[in-house]
């Protein structure tokens, strides 16, 4: 029995940029707890969203092995893969990604439609999710007539619909406002304590005391590898902390 739910060996990833080929990563070995929630920190086009990408079946790697629980990434084909997307992992962006001319109830409901899950099913659970994450008075509005934080929000009940073991998320704080980054992050929190795997990229350092662990990479390799301690998270506002000092 393995210790780890993630387990990642020498991986490697290289691009062709024209007659340039570019390693976004460079062996990198890694392993992630159940239940843990892991923060990827690096700067831009360190290789912290290419390594999401792998960890989450969207990408193949040039080299190396991804175990994630029983799955074995690179011995998947495609079919297999989007089997392992569909039931094993949710996935949170940046730009929210939903689709402009549905509601968000038909936003949450559409991954639904590929896992077979009855008509009715799909509804209650739709409704149930937007409840959860508190927009029940929004689930009719399309995405233009909802806020970032509220679109997010949106795309993290999307995640849910088919009770993932493991969340992933590529800057899911990154286009909001303070306030709604946070909400957010509570939300994640939430879902982490009870019992989902979270695996996050993001360059924001606020976003630490959330995590129960904390992986930098730089230029396609881990340079750092930490437990932060335990503290109350919040995203404060730079400004406001700046007035309440004064």
């Amino acid at each position: 029995m393995t210790s780890s739910f993630i387990e990642i060996h020498a991986l490697d990833k290289t691009f062709n940029m024209g007659k340039v080929r570019v390693r976004a990563l460079n062996k990198v070995d890694l392993s992630v707890a159940e239940n843990a929630f892991c923060l990827i920190m690096g700067p831009s086009g360190s290789g912290k969203s290419t390594l999401l990408n792998l960890i989450g079946g969207l990408d193949r790697p040039t080299a190396g092995t991804i175990r994630v629980g029983e799955d074995h990434l690179e011995k998947l084909d495609e079919n297999a893969l989007a089997v392992f997307r569909r039931k094993q992992v949710g996935f949170i962006f940046q730009t929210f990604n939903l689709i402009p001319s549905m509601t968000a109830l038909e936003n949450v409901i559409f991954p639904m439609r590929f896992a077979r899950v009855p008509n009715q099913k799909r509804k209650e659970t739709a409704v149930r999710l937007l409840k959860q994450v508190g927009l029940s008075n929004r689930a009719y509005h399309k995405p233009t007539e909802l806020s970032g934080g509220q679109q997010q929000r949106v795309s993290v009940a999307r995640a849910l619909v088919n009770r993932p073991q493991l969340i992933l998320a590529d800057e899911p704080t990154g286009n909001l406002d303070t306030a709604s980054g946070e909400s957010i992050m509570e939300l994640l929190s939430e879902l982490h304590q009870s019992g989902t795997t979270i695996v996050m990229v993001t360059h924001d350092p606020r976003l630490i005391p959330y995590a129960t662990r904390v992986v930098e990479i730089l230029d396609g390799k881990i340079v750092n590898d930490s437990s932060p301690e335990s503290t109350n998270p919040t995203i404060s506002d730079p400004k406001k902390q700046q007035e309440q000092n004064e």
